[in-house]
């Protein structure tokens, strides 16, 4: 083996990447507080998040509905996690900080959300999945369900990466 030969991240390191995207979700970003966003998993292809419903987060008083702006921002949040997930795949070589250092330029350039249900219920699930993720943009689907497992919302997005 010589100098030059990459080796793919470790199980150890791996998991030193996933508590820091755990915690840069779920800490720092002090909005995703807020929303109560709970990661659940941050494999490639589980991509999941949970909310808890809470009088903060609801937007129609009579009938105790989540917030549409709620429903979006969560939505917006997985997206961005997709796709941080997808560069650290890309990436298999780079350690944890080498990969979170890739996260800096990253913004939402456009966000569609699709409201198909009322958010009713106790506990929401949201997942995201990437469509493309290339040298400058990423795409990503993503999906908001009660805790019955019906879909409440979809959303796709578009993402500068670099």
């Amino acid at each position: 083996m010589t100098g030059d030969t990459l080796l793919p991240r470790n199980a150890a390191e791996q998991a030193r990447l996933d508590a820091a995207l755990i915690d840069l979700f779920e800490h720092r970003i002090t909005f995703n507080q807020t929303l109560g966003l709970k990661i659940a998993s941050v494999r490639a292809g589980d991509v999941r998040a949970t909310v808890a419903m809470r009088p903060e987060l609801v937007g129609h008083f009579s009938y105790g509905r989540l917030h549409g702006g709620v429903i979006s921002a969560v939505l917006d949040a997985m997206g961005g996690l997709a796709l941080m997930v997808g560069i650290a795949e890309q990436h298999p070589h780079d350690n944890t900080l080498q990969v979170m250092h890739r996260f800096i330029k990253m913004a939402t350039i456009d966000l569609r959300v699709d409201y198909l249900r009322p958010g009713l219920g106790a506990r929401f699930t949201a997942t995201a999945d990437v469509v493309q993720l290339g040298a400058r943009l990423g795409r990503t689907q993503m999906r908001l369900l009660d805790e019955e497992g019906k879909l409440l919302a979809t959303g796709a997005a578009a993402y500068a990466v670099a």
